[in-house]
């Protein structure tokens, strides 16, 4: 296990390269990567950093060479013979060779294409544009560069022992949560803190503490490259990412209302029914379950990641019901904004009316809060999201308003279109 005080003391020395593996990142992207390669090839798509909260003035805060050098690291990377191995031979949910040769073949080969990245009122302006399975693939390293390379000005002008101490308080902060979460009965959880971690050797650790903390009640990570190393499973399915570009590329509202549809539908027929977990909540999870065809009914569970979480999970089992489908035997997945108190909250509430699991994200792989003058290192809102394809704006209308994107005229229009009444706003924690 790396000494990660002395690690984080020593980039005051030598250039420490944030991302190192293009297989650093979430196993969500390369499934859907492999569907879009497969679906839409061709489609040019342009990705937009998103910073949610502008008190974090990032510019003001981030040297731009040393941003730059990052990215440029990432633009050198490929895979390893072994990463390569790993992907095209290990069983990922029951089902060797997930990813087809073509598919592994392309990868193999890849660069990630080049960035645009200015400054402007405290901000970086990052953007990735190009061919989608390709762009796709810039997200979660940008976030990782980005929320690391924040973390590490807050803790330059620190010492050693002072580093040691700080980190040291850290790791007995999430050790209290695993603690915590120790003997729940049926309790499933799962790291999901990639995108905005504090930094890649911390997740790697907090993984560690979960897996031999939490047991058999951890199922693993959603970092690809931490799974392959500490041998654990690699979670994911899919995103808001999918329905988002399908929709910008429909031609009317007719097929804006199908895209959502056409997304599942794609998906099934790439993962051979395998993987069917439907994130309903892109253009509002009401309106998508009203006009589901019979056949998501049949699928495994559902993934709540905006809104009021077990408000959600009523409408799921309320949906489930109306289908004919016995609830008990589907899967809910929370994924938005979680920590101990709310987890083991959703727990007591859905443990025997659903099967529950959970994707632990930024309060597990990021929860710096209160250890440091001035709360400098309290997890802030950074997102990276497609927001163009083919020229056309996407649009994310989400359970909560807070979490909506896209120009105000297409809100409009797709909250016609999926009929998306009156929303609760609700704080975005993370």
């Amino acid at each position: 296990m790396a000494d990660i005080a002395t690690r984080v003391y020593n980039h005051k020395w030598k250039i420490d390269p944030i991302v190192r593996s293009l297989i650093d990142t979430d196993f969500y992207k390369l499934l859907m990567c492999q569907s879009v390669f497969r679906n839409n090839p061709d489609a040019r798509v342009t990705f937009s950093l998103i910073n949610r909260s502008k008190d974090v003035r990032l510019a003001d805060l981030i040297d731009e060479g040393e941003l730059r050098e990052q990215l440029d690291h990432i633009r050198s990377l490929s895979l390893s013979r072994g990463e390569s191995t790993w992907l095209r031979g290990n069983t990922f949910y029951g089902k060797r060779q997930m990813f087809r040769p073509d598919f592994m073949e392309w990868f193999e080969n890849l660069r990630l294409p080049p960035y645009e990245l200015e400054k402007r009122d405290g901000q970086y302006e990052l953007t990735f544009e190009g061919a989608w399975p390709e762009v796709m693939l810039w997200e979660i390293p940008a976030l990782a560069v980005l929320m690391e390379l924040r973390s590490r000005a807050v803790l330059e002008t620190m010492g050693r022992f002072e580093l040691q101490v700080l980190y040291a308080r850290a790791m007995t902060k999430i050790w209290e949560k695993i603690e915590r979460l120790r003997g729940v009965p049926s309790l499933r959880i799962a790291d999901f803190g990639t995108r905005r971690r504090h930094s890649f050797l911390w997740q790697d650790w907090c993984v560690q503490a979960m897996r031999e903390g939490l047991g058999q009640t951890f199922t693993g990570t959603s970092n690809c490259l931490i799974a392959m190393r500490r041998e654990v499973e690699a979670i994911g399915t899919n995103a808001h990412e999918l329905p988002m570009v399908y929709a910008a590329l429909a031609r009317d509202d007719a097929e804006l209302a199908q895209a959502p549809y056409k997304v599942l539908a794609d998906w099934h027929e790439e993962h051979d029914g395998n993987l069917r977990i439907i994130l309903p909540d892109t253009f509002g999870t009401r309106g998508f379950l009203d006009h589901a065809p019979d056949w998501l009914a049949s699928w495994t569970g559902i993934r709540i990641d905006s809104g009021d979480p077990a408000e959600g999970a009523e409408t799921a089992i309320a949906w489930w019901k109306s289908r004919g489908e016995d609830p008990r035997q589907k899967l809910v997945i929370f994924s938005d904004g979680l920590d101990v108190d709310k987890i083991l909250e959703l727990h007591a509430q859905f443990a025997g009316r659903v099967k529950v699991s959970f994707g632990w994200g930024t309060l597990l792989t990021n929860d710096f809060r209160g250890l440091v003058p001035g709360d400098a290192l309290a997890p802030f809102s950074l997102v990276c999201k497609a927001v163009s394809a083919n020229g056309y704006p996407t649009v994310k209308l989400s359970d909560n308003p807070n979490k909506a994107m896209g120009p105000e005229d297409e809100i409009a229009r797709y909250k016609r279109v999926f009929g998306v009444g009156a929303q609760t706003p609700l704080e975005v924690i993370v």
